[in-house]
């Protein structure tokens, strides 16, 4: 059984989804923690719900960073993980936190990349005239938003789209490709080569929806 930790900041829907997949599908793994880095965060109160192991690192307690990611990977590490995801976590992590865990981290950030790391992409894919907009799962590397791309989902950029109702349906997509690779991870089926990821089975590494006529 392989063992996931989460991190969140806020309600955490994409670790929701990574939960009930993993409960409903019969995974070979299981999610041995949900930590925040603010306390009350949403999703924490939704993990206590179902019997998860729940945590919070306040980054506001600590005087730099390399303080607060010292107490957070102590905290983590109390659970043996397999595997670390971001889901929605809003701190930018250092070299030293994400070579910790090199090979076994992964993120779901809301854009095609290399296309638009960082923050409001959903509001600078429309203002850039992209006509596809949507999410990648990758692995982690130090330089922000980067790093192999596991699986990547697309929905049409409407004419009539604003942020708002671009961003929910990306993270509807969301919702379906972080468990899917998550899956592939825990069970063996991803091979990282360099700056390349592969299924092993050949199962297809995007998804497109039509995300309604434009």
């Amino acid at each position: 059984m392989k063992r996931i930790v989460i991190l969140i900041s806020g309600r955490g829907s994409n670790m929701q989804a990574v939960q009930q997949a993993c409960r409903v599908e019969g995974w070979k793994a299981e999610v041995a923690a949900v930590i925040a880095n603010v306390p009350g965060a949403a999703g924490l109160a939704w993990a206590a719900s179902q019997g998860l192991a729940t945590a919070a690192v306040d980054h506001r307690a600590f005087p730099d960073r390399q303080a607060f990611e010292a107490a957070l990977i102590e905290q983590i590490d109390r659970h043996a993980p397999d595997l670390l995801l971001l889901a929605g976590f809003m701190r930018i992590l250092t070299p030293g936190f994400v070579g910790h865990y090199a090979g076994r981290l992964l993120n779901i950030h809301p854009s095609l990349l290399p296309a638009f790391g960082g923050l409001h992409t959903h509001r600078r894919a429309i203002e850039t005239g992209c006509k596809l907009a949507g999410a990648t799962v990758h692995f982690v590397t130090p330089e922000l938003d980067h790093g192999p791309i596991v699986i990547q989902s697309a929905v049409p950029v409407r004419t009539d789209d604003s942020e708002h109702s671009l961003a929910e349906r990306v993270l509807a997509t969301e919702h379906v490709i972080y468990p899917r690779a998550v899956r592939w991870f825990v069970h063996g089926e991803l091979e990282l080569a360099g700056n390349l990821v592969r299924h092993r089975g050949g199962e297809p590494q995007w998804l497109l929806t039509s995300g309604g006529a434009a």
